[in-house]
């Protein structure tokens, strides 16, 4: 105690001595040969121990740390890394560490089961593409694209490419493989039925549904085809129209104008090959009705003339005309369980066990919703509802496999006590919360809570709730592959795409940053080695 007193005492008085400058601790000898340091030069203060006083900078306030300003003006200094060490090691290093983050999510395959997609696309150079996507109830995870280009795209070349993914995910983590219903793909997944018989080939619920509305909507004008035409030529003729309207609308600058003053909400540009595109559409015009209503019975619409003054006018007759809206609202009635289960389908979530039951729901739905508007009963007969249910039965008969059935068979809201006894041979079934949580609970969690006492059915049960039933994850991928591969970057190679899509949509599956120490040292690195390099000793192809 008496020690430090005696210190304190010191610095008090060599404060005094010099108010202008603090000084650092000094011992008594030190103080009795004290001299004035040289106050003219900053830098001799620091040299002989002494720190001038620090001034409040800016940054140091609430606010200023609140809005992180020293942070971000330190990122307004960063130098990113050139594009060769992008391309080239930063890609490849943060490839593999995407690998080894997506290793936890690898190991519930087993146990979860997993399906296997693959859907055709070609690239802005024209090669065909293939890609793979293994997904579960976690989520697609991309797993390759393969450059088809110079190859014969038949059942077996096919049928090769998903045998090769499957030994990479693991032959015996595949539940199924999903494809779209393209006769080549049905023909490739009977070879892969041949090769592993545990796994099932199923094609895409969303692709056979969109295949059915084409066949009610767009139906073909054959002689084979000559009775669906005559009863479903109607719905041709007004998805047809609103096709036409919307586009007289769009294409015309003041036309569009004039649109746009009367609704804030826009007309849909919706692509081909968007599944039930004339249903968008259709859904999208009843929305506007009044909107577009009042654009044509205003004045601008009446004193504007262009060059096509006789289609105007036939724009205007028709949504001015209730008859043509009643029968925009009847198709819209009778496809609107078709669209639901589309929608239900078109997504990433498991649906597999739910698909059977939402086909004869669906069934039912459409017939009930065409009797009403007929004002027909049920045992009578309909020329209409006889050609929408047969389109619809056929395609389900082409489309479900024993896997749909199984699926529904194991939910445990639709089997029967019987059933579960039959399956079982075990009374542990028949619990009183056993039966409670089946229309309480997930099915996934009802196996695993009542399931360990048969575990071969409890395994199969995981496996089946935890698949999806369409090919959706594949399709949006490729919107993923577009962006990174697109007109302006058509140069990049097909490997250097898929690494760049593989590390782009796995990110979901972990958690990675950018403030790596491996990356950080190889970007100062390869920054200073392009520093040293003069402009001719780079490559004006990136991918060359």
């Amino acid at each position: 105690m008496s020690k430090l007193e005696e210190e304190a005492t010191q610095r008090r008085d060599a404060k005094n001595k010099t108010p202008s400058l603090p000084c650092s601790m000094m011992s008594s000898s030190q103080s009795s040969s004290y001299t004035m340091p040289n106050i003219s030069n900053p830098y001799s203060l620091r040299r002989e121990g002494y720190e001038p006083k620090k001034r409040k900078v800016a940054g140091d306030g609430l606010l200023e740390k609140a809005f992180n300003l020293r942070d971000r003006e330190i990122l307004d200094g960063y130098v990113p890394p050139g594009y060769n060490a992008l391309r080239t090691k930063l890609l490849d290093k943060e490839k593999e560490n995407t690998e080894s983050q997506l290793e936890a999510t690898r190991s519930t395959w087993r146990t979860r089961g997993v399906t296997l997609v693959c859907d055709g696309w070609t690239d802005p150079q024209r090669r065909p593409l293939i890609n793979f996507i293994a997904i579960n109830e976690n989520g697609p995870m991309f797993v390759r694209a393969v450059n088809c280009q110079g190859e014969y795209n038949d059942k077996w070349f096919i049928s090769h490419l998903i045998k090769e993914v499957i030994i990479q995910v693991g032959v015996a983590n595949v539940v199924q493989v999903v494809t779209d219903n393209a006769p080549v793909c049905r023909a490739a997944g009977l070879l892969v039925e041949q090769t592993y018989p545990h796994i099932f080939w199923t094609p895409c619920v969303v692709h056979t549904l969109n295949l059915a509305m084409k066949n009610i909507c767009a139906a073909k004008n054959t002689e084979a085809n000559e009775v669906t035409y005559e009863e479903c030529h109607r719905i041709t003729q007004v998805s047809g129209l609103a096709v036409m309207i919307r586009n007289f609308i769009m294409n015309h600058s003041m036309r569009l104008s004039m649109f746009n003053e009367f609704s804030k909400l826009k007309l849909l540009a919706v692509a081909d090959t968007r599944f039930v595109a004339s249903i968008v559409i259709l859904k999208r015009f009843r929305l506007l009705k009044s909107q577009m209503q009042s654009m044509v019975i205003s004045e601008r619409w009446s004193d504007y003339r262009d060059d096509d003054v006789a289609k105007a006018r036939l724009v205007k007759e028709k949504l001015l005309d209730d008859m043509w809206w009643d029968q925009i609202n009847y198709i819209l009635s009778f496809t609107e369980p078709i669209y639901k289960m589309l929608r239900l389908c078109d997504t990433d979530q498991p649906s597999l066990h739910l698909v059977f039951e939402m086909w004869d729901t669906m069934i039912m739905k459409v017939k009930a919703s065409i009797y009403r508007h007929e004002k027909e009963k049920d045992f009578e007969e309909s020329s209409f509802w006889s050609v929408v249910k047969k389109i619809l039965e056929d395609r389900w008969s082409k489309s479900n496999t024993p896997l749909h059935c199984l699926a529904y068979s194991l939910n445990p809201r639709d089997v029967t006590m019987e059933f579960a006894k039959f399956i079982a041979c075990l009374a542990e079934f028949g619990d009183a919360d056993s039966l409670r949580d089946r229309l309480l609970i997930d099915p996934v969690l009802w196996w695993v809570s009542y399931g360990s006492t048969t575990p071969n059915i409890q395994s199969i049960a995981i496996k089946l709730f935890g698949q999806v039933s369409s090919s959706s994850c594949a399709e949006r991928n490729w919107s993923t592959y577009s962006f990174i591969h697109s007109t302006k970057r058509n140069q990049i190679t097909p490997q250097r795409a898929e690494d760049l899509v593989f590390v782009h949509s796995n990110l979901r599956f972990a958690d990675l940053t950018i403030d790596e120490p491996e990356l950080e040292s190889d970007i100062c690195v390869d920054d200073a080695r392009e520093e040293n390099c003069n402009d001719d000793d780079v490559p004006f192809d990136l991918d060359k």
